[in-house]
């Protein structure tokens, strides 16, 4: 796998018709788990290269599931600090280096519009009611209003660091997506399963639909042939 930082060779006007990938999905996971964990477990931040792994493979609040090995995540840091994007840290005392992002200073960011870049580099494809209701203890977001603000703020960046997807088969609300990969996003599994729920359930309802239709037009044929047998046996009275 390829762990390098990838640099942009387009033009100018490239770039913004098609934003070019910073990352490949490890070390996307990399900077996200280290971007979650400072707000969740501040105690245990800096990370030690043992935590920073079981966080990248961590089975809950992540899609895809990731295996990545001690060695990986080792050179996908020492590519990330050439690129200034994680500082190892070296505390007084402790037997082992630990690392810290700088994706503040990097992408002037304030803690909610790093919250939203969070999740969406650890969940993949989310809609905004999906961002809020995950973000948990990485902000707290009074609204989903404030979640959209904060992603207008990252599509709003140069280069921009999320994008808006099209509204799923059956759905209403927009979904979002991290950008620091290139346009080359997965679809998550669990945004995969929520389409073709969705999807599905278009289908059931026009299927309900279309029977509630023939239902209908055979009530109206049972009244007519009840009005016809009316007026037949009113001949004979």
């Amino acid at each position: 796998m390829n762990t390098e930082v990838m640099h942009s060779t387009s033009t100018e006007s490239d770039a913004q018709e098609k934003p070019q990938a910073m990352f490949d999905t490890s070390a996307m996971r990399v900077l996200a788990v280290l971007a979650e964990k400072e707000a969740l477990t501040p105690d245990s931040y800096p990370m030690s290269l043992n935590a920073l792994t079981n966080g990248c493979n961590q089975l809950t609040s992540r899609d895809p599931v990731m295996a990545m090995g001690e060695d990986e995540v080792r050179e996908i840091l020492q590519h990330l600090i050439q690129e200034k994007f994680i500082a190892e840290v070296n505390q007084a005392g402790a037997r082992v280096s630990k690392y810290e992002h700088r994706l503040r200073m990097k992408w002037s960011l304030e803690q909610d519009k790093l919250a939203v870049l969070t999740i969406l580099m650890l969940r993949g494809i989310q809609t905004a009611g999906e961002i809020r209701n995950r973000s948990g203890r990485l902000h707290e977001f009074a609204s989903i209003a404030d979640v959209e603000a904060g992603l207008q703020f990252l599509m709003d960046k140069y280069p921009p660091l999320v994008v808006r997807l099209p509204r799923a088969p059956g759905t209403k609300e927009a979904r979002y997506a991290s950008l620091l990969c290139g346009e080359s996003y997965p679809e998550t599994a669990e945004g995969a399963a929520y389409a073709a729920s969705a999807a599905a359930g278009v289908s059931r309802q026009d299927r309900i639909a279309q029977l509630e239709g023939e239902v209908g037009a055979l009530r109206e044929e049972v009244a007519a042939l009840a009005a016809q047998l009316q007026q037949f046996r009113q001949q004979f009275e």
